[in-house]
């Protein structure tokens, strides 16, 4: 009794203080506000942190009913969810006037996500003040793997959230403006590439990246050529793919045709230390950016001038991935006489690298390096790339596989046409093709 006479003091003395939350929002385990509300098979519903500690735990019964559950599976309660989000940004005006009092923290970053974004993008757009630790906020919000997806969306959907972050992103006119940029750079990639946010969302910022395509091509290149940090410099590359798979066809074109971006991109692929080593993150962020870039015909004699070509090759040769987009890279390349003189100069590694990733590339892959080596061997018979091809081991049994592989009939053709580069002896026919399938050659 005494017990109860007490928590009913204690309830009565902080009653002004409190903020009303329904018990329905409430997980029957933690008491707290739900954040990810889940339902068993039993038809309760609970925090999905909290029943998964349960379940982990090796019980197998329904907390609140006791009862054995036939199945654990989680199936989010969407329309809890939502409620639950309209009741936190109602509830949040009420209580910022009290310093002593708050709702419960459904999330990391402030007392409800609308509040926190409201917060933050309202520090960011300050004039005159530092962007930088509420866009940092933002991006830990946004990158952290316990803040439930629905949190983040709300994040994102904010209005104005998108604008606001690029803004940050095109004041390239400061001398801190790199550092900034870099830290908007976070934050946009975090929405536009992460897969748990809605689609509607991360058009939000492809939009608002397009609205003035140059100034955001000029800003993406200075974090690439200027960036402290690596993985700025892979987001802002991934800011670029974005643009370019999704943006309209003029967005598409001026972002594909900046010289400084370009160079960027070109030196995302290249190497990240002293030792000369390639950071396969990089590379396959710089290398998609690149064979979208290569779609666009005026971009690639600027490509091949600014080195892509020696430095697509530097990538086949180390193993350091994404083989597809390198050799679509060098595909584009061969359809101009720049790229084409670039392979041929540099064949004795140009053209052995090509052949040595031919099966590793998919089908997709596969075709592009068949298309290299026609083009710079037998369409316009370079003596050196003819050479290099002849030398190569292996050559011969991967055109026989790729033409036994299902596929293009034009593949096919050119494949054909270049089996008698490549020198017909034992060694030819039986190495080079790392596989533990055993063949059987047609001779």
């Amino acid at each position: 009794m005494g017990r109860r006479e007490m928590s009913g003091r204690l309830a009565a003395e902080y009653q002004g203080l409190e903020v009303k939350v329904p018990n329905l929002f409430r997980c029957p385990i933690s008491l707290d506000v739900m954040r990810s509300p889940v339902s068993l098979c039993t038809g309760v519903t609970y925090d999905r942190a909290s029943i998964q500690r349960w379940l982990d735990s090796g019980n197998t019964t329904c907390p609140a009913t006791m009862l054995p559950l036939p199945s654990t599976d989680l199936v989010p309660n969407l329309t809890l969810r939502r409620l639950i989000a309209l009741w936190a940004s109602t509830a949040a005006p009420s209580s910022a006037s009290s310093s002593s009092s708050s709702p419960p923290a459904p999330s990391a970053v402030g007392p409800t996500p609308a509040a926190a974004a409201a917060e933050l993008l309202r520090r960011v757009a300050v004039p005159g003040a530092d962007p930088c630790p509420a866009l940092r906020k933002l991006a830990a919000f946004l990158s952290d793997d316990d803040v439930d997806e629905f949190d983040k969306n709300a994040l994102a959907r904010a209005s104005g959230a998108a604008e606001t972050v690029v803004s940050v992103l095109r004041r390239g006119d400061k001398e801190d403006g790199v550092e900034a940029a870099e830290a908007a750079v976070r934050v946009l990639a975090a929405i536009a590439t992460s897969d748990c946010i809605e689609e509607e969302n991360r058009k939000r910022v492809t939009a608002a990246l397009a609205a003035d395509a140059a100034s955001t091509a000029a800003s993406l290149a200075r974090v690439l050529r200027s960036g402290s940090e690596l993985e700025a410099r892979i987001d802002a590359a991934r800011l670029v793919d974005s643009l370019l798979r999704n943006a309209a066809h003029g967005v598409r074109a001026t972002v594909a045709e900046s010289e400084p971006l370009i160079a960027g991109l070109i030196r995302l692929i290249g190497p990240v230390d002293e030792k000369g080593g390639l950071d396969k993150q990089a590379v396959a962020a710089g290398l998609s950016c690149l064979a979208a870039i290569a779609a666009t015909r005026r971009a690639r004699s600027e490509m091949v001038r600014l080195g892509a070509v020696p430095a697509v090759v530097r990538v086949l040769a180390a193993d350091a991935g994404s083989p597809s987009e390198a050799l679509r890279v060098l595909e584009a390349a061969v359809g101009c006489a720049e790229g084409r003189a670039a392979i041929c100069e540099a064949a004795e590694s140009a053209i052995p690298a090509v052949v040595s990733k031919m099966m590793k590339g998919g089908m997709g892959g596969a075709e592009a390096a068949v298309s290299v080596l026609w083009a710079v061997c037998q369409r316009y018979r370079d003596r050196r790339a003819v050479d290099a091809a002849a030398a190569c081991e292996g050559g011969l049994t991967k055109l026989l596989l790729l033409m036994q592989s299902g596929c293009s009939p034009a593949a096919r053709q050119m494949a054909s046409e270049l089996l008698k580069l490549f020198k017909v002896n034992a060694k030819s026919c039986l190495a080079g093709y790392d596989s533990k399938t055993t063949h059987i050659m047609p001779f």
